[in-house]
Order: structure tokens, then C-alpha cells, then sequence
């Protein structure tokens, strides 16, 4: 008796739905990333100038931390119901919402990497002449670039993930695939959509760490500079003290 196909047996793992539908497989992935990019770059526009709104004081950082906390509680049902009107069933719709979910992580770690810059540097810079503008893309922003890669990674992760529930309007990416295969669970459908969308967030958290590696060397010199007593197992001598009197 011949061996059954994986496909008739809905196997969970399946090389011939891979080999079979991997221009399908492709397609979704291709718009998964593409949804991504375009969200997480237009909510690292956006999040920057609020993040410079907001540290000019209370009054304004108040509104701008509330309302994108109060953004990112809604659930994404009830967000993409609110933009339809505005949206159609359309990328736009699935791209705004993301972006609105992206800004409470982006705007605290740009606050918080701003806020995390050494005063003394700003006092160094205003002495040699920098006016608020240089003195914000020359001294601080550069030193604030861990903050703002980190919180850059979760967002990117996050909105990886968030992509899927685009599928709600048929801009979902590889959550096209899972809604499509759930109703007659399509096991090897729902699989491989899953597995590529976890290997989509990894790859993508991987690049954004090699970049952020890239753009902050001076953060490696420093920890192996800290790390290297602890590994010779001891420090420089201490210097004598003498006593005058």
C-alpha cells in the first residue's frame, strides 16, 4: 500500500506543503516585513519629536506619556474598528495602528536615553560653543543610542508579532496564512506561518543588536576596560599613605 501524502494525513510537519506552497510562504513574508519596516519607521518619526516635546517639562510630558500609554492598552480589535472609517480595508489601516501601539515604547526609551546623558557632557559641549541643535545630534543623541536601540528592538519584536492581527483585513502577512489554515486546521500551514513569524522577530532583533554593536563601539571599550581587573585577578597597587604631622 502506498504511503499517504503528509498533506492528506495533515501532518504538522509537511515538506511537500513547503515545497507546494513556498511562492505562498514567500509572498506572506515578504508583505510580514514590509508591514513591519514601514510601522517601526514611521513610529521612530513620530515618537522622536514627542520624546522632545515631552522632556521640556511636566506640562507637556504628562500629556504625551498619557495618551500613548492610553494607546497602547486599546486592543488591536477595537484600534483597527476605530481607524477603518478613516482607512478602508487597506495597508494603511494595519500600518497606523502599529505605529500607535510602537509610540509608548519608542518615546519612553528616547526619554530615557536623553535623560541618561551625563550632565557634564552638556556643560563640556555648551562650553566649546554648541548651540541647543548641534549640541542635541553631536553630544546627546549619540550617547542616548543605547536607550533608543534597545526600546527600538522591542518595538520592532512587538510589532513582528502585531502584524498578524492585520490579517483581521486581509494585511496580516503570515497571519493571513494562520487565519486561512485555522478553520479546517491546516496543520502544516499553521505551523509554518508560526515558525517563520518567531524567526522573523529573532532575525530582526539580531540585526538591530549588530547595529546597535556598530553604532556604539565606545560601549564595548568601556565594558572590557571594567572587565579587564576582574580578569587579571587583581588591580594596580594602592598607594601608600603618609601621614604629615
Amino acid at each position: 500500500m502506498a504511503e499517504q501524502s503528509c498533506l492528506v494525513t495533515n501532518d504538522w510537519i509537511c515538506g511537500e506543503y513547503l515545497r507546494s506552497r513556498s511562492q505562498e510562504l514567500a509572498d506572506a513574508t515578504v508583505q510580514h516585513i514590509g508591514i513591519t519596516v514601514v510601522s517601526v519607521l514611521i513610529g521612530l518619526a513620530v515618537a522622536f519629536p514627542l520624546a522632545l516635546l515631552a522632556r521640556r517639562g511636566p506640562r507637556f510630558a504628562g500629556p504625551v506619556l498619557g495618551l500613548t500609554t492610553v494607546l497602547y492598552t486599546v486592543p488591536s480589535l477595537a484600534m483597527f474598528s476605530l481607524l477603518l472609517p478613516l482607512f478602508g480595508l487597506s495597508a494603511a489601516l494595519v500600518v497606523t495602528g502599529l505605529v500607535l501601539y510602537s509610540l509608548t515604547i519608542l518615546v519612553r526609551n528616547i526619554l530615557a536615553g536623553l535623560a541618561a546623558v551625563p550632565q557634564e557632557a552638556r556643560d563640556a559641549a555648551r562650553g566649546m560653543g554648541y548651540g541647543p541643535a548641534r549640541l542635541l545630534w553631536e553630544v546627546e543623541l549619540p550617547l542616548a543610542l543605547p536607550a533608543v536601540m534597545a526600546g527600538l528592538r522591542i518595538a520592532t519584536v512587538s510589532t513582528v508579532a502585531l502584524t498578524t492581527v492585520g490579517s483581521l483585513v486581509g494585511k496580516g502577512g503570515l497571519g493571513n496564512l494562520i487565519e486561512d489554515a485555522l478553520p479546517s486546521f491546516f496543520k502544516a500551514q499553521v505551523l509554518a506561518a508560526s515558525v517563520l513569524c518567531v524567526l522573523l522577530a529573532v532575525v530582526a532583533d539580531l540585526l538591530l543588536l549588530g547595529l546597535q554593536r556598530l553604532l556604539t563601539p565606545w560601549t564595548r571599550i568601556s565594558g572590557a576596560v571594567e572587565a579587564a581587573p576582574a580578569k587579571t585577578g587583581a588591580g594596580p597597587p594602592a598607594p601608600a599613605t603618609v601621614e604629615v604631622g
